[in-house]
């Protein structure tokens, strides 16, 4: 997902080979206008830990490289790196991006970032996915590792978007549940759409922070944020970054500090 303000470095294209690959668009995928998907050949010697990030470059038009954060929306294990994200109006980025296609090139940095995972946990039996808008990218990617199926008893997603239309991935993420290499425990997840300027049949259309201030998502769901159960990753805008992190600890949850473990963590690369 890309960050929220057009904070961006530059530097010349003769330095990118030093540091980053050239990689070829394979696909790309309208969601709306505003939300597309894309699929990049895989360097061999690239490696990720499901809800890590890497860093896109793209050409400028005065000559240098413009960068980018991107959260993987794939498998450790696949051959591709796909990615999911918003035309930001007026983004130096973005509106460069959406123009591209099929063959198309874009720079890979060679290695991977972020500490958005499930690794970092100590102990846990629920795994909570919190996110908003294309933050939901590195949890797609976290519920495509069968070892998290295999370590927690219950998984939620919570995914919010304003508008119906905005839901992407949700048949994916829904077929999970049956998909081959998590079928046998396909009874953990529980997924719960919200949709907050619509009425939709089997959404919730409260914000992320009303839905866990109150209690709501957990009586919708029927589970507890139990602090010596709960494992919490958050994606999203930075306002309900912010907003979360005051609701959670209001809660008795702690944050995730490297050497103090805790409930939460949140990615930072906006």
């Amino acid at each position: 997902m890309p960050p929220a303000t057009p904070q961006f470095r530059r530097g010349p294209i003769s330095a990118v080979s030093e540091k980053a690959t050239a990689e070829r668009i394979i696909n790309t995928r309208s969601w709306t206008e505003r939300l597309f998907s894309f699929r990049l050949t895989r360097p061999a010697a690239f490696r990720f830990e499901p809800g890590q990030f890497a860093r896109l470059g793209i050409a400028s038009a005065s000559g240098g490289i413009i960068w980018r954060a991107y959260s993987m929306v794939s498998a450790s294990h696949d051959e591709h790196l796909e990615f999911f994200s918003i035309v930001v109006p007026d983004g130096a980025f973005t509106t460069r991006l959406a123009k591209l296609g099929a063959g198309d090139t874009l720079h890979l940095e060679k290695r991977a970032y972020g500490y958005l995972t499930t690794g970092r946990f100590v102990g846990g039996q629920d795994l909570w996915l919190l996110a908003s808008g294309t933050g939901v990218a590195p949890f797609l990617s976290i519920l495509h590792d069968p070892q998290v199926w295999q370590q927690y008893d219950n998984i939620v997603l919570a995914y919010s978007v304003r508008e119906m239309r905005d839901l992407a991935y949700r048949d994916e993420i829904t077929a999970l549940a049956s998909h081959e290499l998590f079928a046998s425990d396909g009874h953990k997840l529980r997924f719960v759409p919200v949709v907050t300027r619509e009425r939709v049949p089997g959404t919730l259309d409260r914000r992320l922070t009303t839905l866990i201030a109150e209690g709501l998502l957990e009586d919708h769901i029927g589970l507890r944020l139990d602090p010596e159960r709960a494992r919490i990753l958050v994606c999203g805008n930075p306002q309900m970054l912010d907003d979360l992190r005051d609701v959670l600890s209001a809660r008795g949850l702690r944050p995730d500090r490297g050497k103090s473990p805790g409930n939460f963590a949140f990615e930072n690369y906006w």
